[in-house]
């Protein structure tokens, strides 16, 4: 698998994991920090993989030309 392909599967995931915190976990109390900021925290860190491996996959199909 590409790594293009994989970061964006990753980022699919986490996205996915992130949200279902985000929605789920509204009541739960942990000492520290609260599932739902957890799970915004990786819903922003999925978007990023996805970014990324869209970034890598285009840049990979277009490879520079010159030089």
């Amino acid at each position: 698998m590409k790594q293009g392909s994989k970061n964006m599967l990753e980022g699919v995931i986490t996205f996915a994991i992130g949200l279902a915190l985000r929605l789920f976990t509204d009541g739960v109390e942990t000492p520290v920090v609260t599932l739902t900021k957890v799970g915004v925290v990786l819903m922003c860190v999925g978007g990023v993989l996805v970014a990324m491996g869209l970034f890598q996959a285009m840049r990979s199909s277009n490879p520079a030309k010159g030089g």
